[in-house]
């Protein structure tokens, strides 16, 4: 995939921060197969733990909610890409409020850094949680359009610190003239990502209860909540070409943006998606005690269509199943005694 993005001096300063979680091990993958010479990856995670390692890549674990160390890895850059934070599915950022707000620590000190440093690019990675929960009550909830996060009733924790951060890119930009760009991500998933542990999302988790109750024998699975409610997923290649896209654009500095698919499913379809991809029918029981989230959620892609020409296709069917082939051999790896993504957390 080439952009715009991608036609830049390849021997520029690159940082990435969350480098060792999913989405940030497949962008510093992405730039360095593209050619470029001087990629920094930056996590708090010590290094055997990060999702993907990526040889000539300087790679160092390090909080960047502390400023000194933001300091440290700007210096020199050119463009930095924000997507550290403490996050996980529902069952993570409903329990952990407190984990999830301590995240803006990180954006605060690395834009003021950046800032300082010269940075001419900076990218912040927000979510479709700053949205106003009011609007997404029902599963048939409207798409949401950027417009939609304000009057402000973010999820709370999470999606706080999320539209928070979103407000000082905005205010780098409007008083000191920085370039930021902020994507709101909707429900990323594929390969290499978080499967098990409690920190993943629906996707890799209907995937994993897939592949267990084939290798069990026992055909059940457990789905939160009622399986009504909906969502938009958007495969892990959609979002990188996004990102880049995004921070090629003069007309979306410092204005937030969707960045998701809008194929609208129910977590029931999800579940039929992965039994279909799996070759097995289960028994479905539903816990109506577990996290669920909002109702509804879906990403109006209007004006992301509008200035890029662009917005993320791969089918959901088709990202699914190469999601699931890459968790079934994770499974079978750790079965067999060997080292797998999520042995180290």
């Amino acid at each position: 995939m080439r952009n715009n993005h991608d036609s830049g001096p390849r021997d520029r300063r690159i940082v990435v921060a969350g480098a060792g979680g999913f989405i940030g091990g497949a962008l510093v993958r992405h730039l360095a197969d593209r050619g470029h010479t001087r990629i920094v990856a930056v996590d708090r995670k010590p290094l055997p733990e990060w999702y993907q390692r990526v040889v000539g890549v300087t790679s160092l674990s390090l909080d960047l909610s502390d400023a000194d160390n933001c300091r440290r890895v700007v210096e020199n850059a050119h463009t930095v890409y924000n997507l550290a934070a403490d996050m996980g599915g529902m069952g993570f950022i409903e329990r952990f409020r407190i984990q999830c707000l301590r995240s803006i620590l990180i954006n605060t000190h690395l834009i003021e850094e950046s800032w300082r440093a010269g940075v001419e690019t900076y990218f912040f990675a927000s979510s479709a949680c700053a949205y106003n929960t009011d609007l997404q009550k029902v599963p048939t909830a409207t798409a949401l359009k950027e417009s939609d996060a304000y009057p402000a009733m973010a999820e709370r924790g999470y999606g706080w610190e999320k539209l928070m951060s979103e407000m000082f890119c905005q205010e780098y930009t409007a008083e000191r003239g920085m370039k930021t760009y902020i994507a709101r991500f909707h429900n990323v998933y594929g390969p290499w990502g978080t499967w098990d542990g409690g920190r993943e999302k629906a996707p890799a988790a209907i995937c994993r209860k897939v592949v267990e109750a084939k290798a069990s024998g026992q055909h059940d699975i457990t789905i939160w909540g009622d399986g009504e409610q909906t969502r938009s997923f958007m495969y892990i290649d959609d979002c990188i070409d996004g990102i880049l896209r995004i921070c090629a654009s003069d007309q979306l500095i410092a204005t937030p943006v969707n960045l998701g698919s809008s194929e609208l499913l129910s977590i029931n379809q999800l579940v039929t998606h992965a039994e279909q991809i799996g070759g097995i029918r289960l028994t479905r029981h539903y816990d109506l005690n577990a996290p669920r989230g909002v109702a509804g959620r879906n990403s109006d892609n209007t004006f992301i269509r509008s200035v890029l020409g662009w917005e993320p296709s791969i089918p959901f069917c088709v990202g699914l199943a190469k999601t699931y082939a890459w968790i079934d051999s994770q499974f079978n790896a750790r079965k067999a005694g060997a080292a797998t993504v999520r042995d180290h957390h």
